[in-house]
């Protein structure tokens, strides 16, 4: 069911038994201004056993579902597309960014082209593959939206939002890992850069997430992005020999960052 109540910045999509995936999607587009678009993809079989494929597209979400009647094709499409909007609409309840999708790979013939897509939601990731991009998207989606309830262990998503901090309150604090870092010179060989930033993490309440990147630099290493639930958001690059030579790297680099911003007045 929708809660579409005025303290509720953000809408709730719930399911329940006396509405169809169909009655409540078709809800959430009433109050979003974007109706849902059913389209018979297709209709095969015999008359005594028929087969039926719809496509849903509401908004920038478009999902396929089959069944033995058109209701029936209807209704798989319709949950599979709330599947994904829920896992927006979460987002945002939990202040977490929205899920990030982006294509790693493009193979095959062009008449035979398979993609791969990665859908990344704050520290989780999930890859699928497809034979568009749409198709792929949707499939990394899903498996996010599974990978989460599988997570938690039950369909109600309840994760605490992520923690974040204002870089003023880096600049004013006066902690014991805030105020090394303003002394320390960040360039003594060796140092272990990552347990240094995870301290500094937990003292002053923001998330470090380390993202890999597939792709090597073209001098053969390997790089990371670094991502600091700060507000705003501090992302750095680093490169290495190996995964966890770039993941020092980037935390190097965000130790600089945070250093130079926690001592500017």
């Amino acid at each position: 069911k929708m809660d579409f109540s005025p303290h509720n910045q953000y809408i709730s999509i719930r399911f329940c038994c006396s509405d169809t995936p169909i009655q409540i999607l078709h809800e959430y587009g009433i109050n979003k201004g974007s109706l849902p678009v059913y389209v018979m993809e297709k209709a095969e079989g015999e008359a005594h056993h028929p087969s039926f494929v719809f496509s849903v597209t509401i908004g920038e979400v478009t999902c396929t579902g089959q069944g033995s009647s058109k209701k029936a094709a209807k209704h798989v499409a319709a949950e599979a597309a709330l599947k994904i909007l829920q896992m927006d609409e979460l987002a945002l309840q939990r202040g977490w960014h929205l899920p990030e999708y982006k294509v790693l790979m493009e193979a095959g013939p062009p008449h035979m082209r398979e993609f791969t897509v990665i859908c990344r939601m704050e520290s989780l990731s999930e890859k699928a593959a497809g034979n568009s991009k749409k198709v792929a998207k949707k499939a990394a989606a899903e498996k996010m939206v599974a990978r989460l309830q599988s997570l938690l262990g039950c369909s109600e998503i309840t994760w605490p939002p992520k923690l974040s901090v204002q870089m003023e309150n880096l600049r004013n604090s006066s902690a014991e890992k805030i105020s090394l870092l303003r002394r320390n010179p960040l360039s003594i060989p060796n140092s272990d850069y990552i347990q240094m930033m995870l301290e500094l993490s937990k003292e002053q309440g923001f998330e470090v997430t380390y993202f890999d990147i597939d792709e090597l630099t073209v001098s053969g290493q390997y790089q990371c992005l670094a991502e600091l639930s700060t507000c705003p958001v501090t992302v750095c690059h680093g490169t290495g020999i190996s995964c966890s030579n770039a993941h020092n790297d980037a935390a190097h680099s965000a130790l600089q960052y945070i250093k130079i911003m926690a001592s500017s007045k």
